[in-house]
């Protein structure tokens, strides 16, 4: 719920206006394990909790395209693979953990990771105000990054959250930094 709320806030309220009241309001959500909420329940992906404090007088109709693993190149597959249609009234976009964790280029990270954000503009009818952006959180705070370098960790996530900052800003996104929020919430 954390995460949800701290979107919510972070964006000054719902993203865009709701869908006519005879449709559902639409939303996408795009990356990898973050999104898709390793071992959790359905209602507990954070996605879905974001959708449950939009609105709760309207349906909203939640469509999550993630998994465990992915890289920037590897959520391109699954989206060609799911096939989206229509137009979303709003589209996040989380993803980059697994390009650092497998020590990808980071250049190569920058334009795949550019090419998502203008497919996400796209599915959201073109408008960029309907697309948030999460920073890639810090895996070294967690119990995972036991006994590996968790400055050089941080000191990665921070060059690929420079980028997807810089990139989202150029296009006009919404941005939510939730890298820096969770390092305080776990060290406090």
């Amino acid at each position: 719920m954390f995460l949800a709320l701290l979107i919510l806030i972070s964006c000054g309220g719902p993203v865009s206006t709701p869908a006519p009241s005879n449709q559902p309001y639409r939303y996408l959500a795009l990356g990898d394990s973050y999104t898709i909420g390793e071992s959790v329940s359905e209602e507990e992906r954070w996605p879905n909790q974001l959708a449950a404090l939009v609105d709760s007088s309207k349906e909203i109709d939640v469509t999550i395209i993630a998994r465990t693993g992915w890289t920037t190149s590897e959520l391109w597959e699954g989206i060609q693979a799911a096939n989206p249609q229509g137009t979303y009234d709003m589209v996040s976009l989380l993803i980059g953990v697994n390009n650092q964790y497998r020590g990808y280029d980071i250049n190569e990270y920058r334009e795949e990771f550019k090419f998502l954000l203008e497919k996400a503009i796209e599915y959201a009818g073109g408008k960029p105000e309907h697309v948030i952006v999460l920073s890639i959180p810090d895996w070294g705070v967690t119990p995972f990054a036991w006994g590996r370098d968790s400055a050089q960790i941080a000191a990665d996530i921070d060059a690929y959250n420079a980028i997807n900052l810089e990139e989202s800003k150029k296009a006009g996104v919404h941005y939510v930094d939730v890298s820096r929020k969770s390092r305080r919430r776990r060290s406090g």
